[in-house]
This record gives C-alpha cells, sequence and structure tokens, in this order.
C-alpha cells in the first residue's frame, strides 16, 4: 500500500503494533512538506521543531504503557485563523503578521488534548474573506494537481496541504464554503458541522452568526470530541 493513500485508523494501527514511530511518521509528512512546498506554498508558518518533540514524547508515553490519546502522534495542520498559543496567527493579514496568540482555540486544544501533533499553521484569503487562496498577503496558495490552478478558499492552505500529503488531516473553517469548494477543488473529504456544534471559541470572526470549524481530510478519521 502506498504509505501516502494511508488512512488515519491504519496510521493508527501501525503505530499501535510498532511498526512505525511517530516520530518516523512525522519526519515522513515533514519530508513530503519540504518537497512539495517550494510549488504549492500551503503553509505559512511550519513548526517543524514541535512535531519532533511532541512525537518524540508520544513515542516515549506508548514505550512506557501509557494510555494515550486516539490522535497520538498523529501529523495535522491547522488553518492560520484559529488561535494557537505561542504559535503566529496572522488570518494572512499583515495586520497581525506578528500576533503569538497567548490562548488556544477550543477545537485546537481538544486536538493536543487527542494527542495530536502540530506540523504548521495553513494559508488562506486574507481574514478568510475569498474562494480561491489568492488574496493572502504572504503569497497564493497553487492547487497540487495543477500549480497553474487555484485550490479554492478560503480554506485552500488546509486543503492543499491534505493533498501533498504533508499532513493526515487538517482544520478550517467555513462561512459560506470555505471547506467545501476547496476539498472539492483539491481532491479530499471536508466536513461543516452542523451550526454551533463545534465551539467557535479562538476561530477569528468572519460573519459569528455562520462561521464554522471544519475538518478536511484525505480518507477517514477517527472520532474525537472537539464539540463544544
Amino acid at each position: 500500500m502506498d504509505r501516502r493513500t494511508m488512512t488515519i485508523s491504519a496510521w493508527r494501527q501501525s503505530l499501535r503494533k510498532g511498526e512505525v514511530s511517530a516520530l518516523e511518521l512525522v519526519n515522513e509528512h515533514l519530508l513530503r512538506l519540504e518537497k512539495t512546498e517550494p510549488s504549492v506554498h500551503a503553509y505559512l508558518e511550519v513548526t517543524s521543531d514541535r512535531a519532533r518533540s511532541e512525537a518524540r514524547q508520544a513515542d516515549e508515553a506508548r514505550a512506557s504503557g501509557e494510555d494515550l490519546g486516539p490522535l497520538a502522534g498523529l501529523p495535522l495542520a491547522i488553518k492560520d485563523n484559529l488561535c494557537t498559543r505561542g504559535v503566529r496567527t496572522t488570518c494572512s493579514s499583515r495586520m497581525l503578521e506578528n500576533f503569538v496568540p497567548p490562548y488556544e482555540s477550543t477545537v485546537t486544544e481538544r486536538l493536543w488534548q487527542a494527542g495530536a501533533v502540530l506540523v504548521g499553521k495553513t494559508n488562506l484569503d486574507e481574514f478568510a474573506m475569498g474562494g480561491s487562496t489568492e488574496t493572502s498577503a504572504f503569497g497564493a496558495t497553487a492547487n497540487p494537481w495543477n500549480t497553474d490552478h487555484v485550490p479554492g478558499g478560503s480554506s485552500g492552505g488546509s486543503a492543499a496541504a491534505v493533498a501533498t500529503g504533508s499532513c493526515l488531516a487538517a482544520l478550517g473553517s467555513d462561512t459560506g464554503g470555505s471547506i467545501r469548494q476547496p476539498a472539492s477543488f483539491c481532491g479530499v473529504v471536508g466536513l461543516k458541522p452542523t451550526y454551533g456544534r463545534v465551539s467557535r471559541w479562538g476561530l477569528v470572526a468572519f460573519a459569528s452568526s455562520l462561521d464554522q470549524s471544519s475538518y478536511l481530510l484525505r480518507f477517514s478519521v477517527v472520532s474525537v470530541d472537539v464539540t463544544c
């Protein structure tokens, strides 16, 4: 089986059986990121040191027999309009270029509690106001299947990151199609939950009566409680 087509569930089984370590898994995705980023530009910030540190911690905990969360050691990416404590959150705007949140969004906090590993923050249309990921103040994202085309938006960076295989899944947000459209453009699965099902705490607002935190997946994902 092509390792790039393995589901999250399959990777979890491999980790549990000791067929692969979390560090090996993270390094494999970071290597893929390094190869694809020059042409795709899915990420605004890559947190490789943090990712490797978290992966080592997961491996050590597993080796000592600790009970691990359902996403332990799995590399994920986060749209850069979701606040991440200690990691820049720019919303692809020069206005927030140096903003480092002192708090964590609820959805990302739940992911870290489940053991997920952050590989980086993904590009988007500035303040999520767009449908092509061309309006980012830090450069456009290209569609990984054809770099002359757009990946959709505003969660184009998250969709492209999943499609390139540089992460197993990614968080995005959807106000008027911002997860569903890039998912369709990039050939991945996008999930928009019912409004209010998932907390918006720490999601930089566009239109609060419509904003929703959403998911972009390559194939399948285990159930993780990130709801309100």
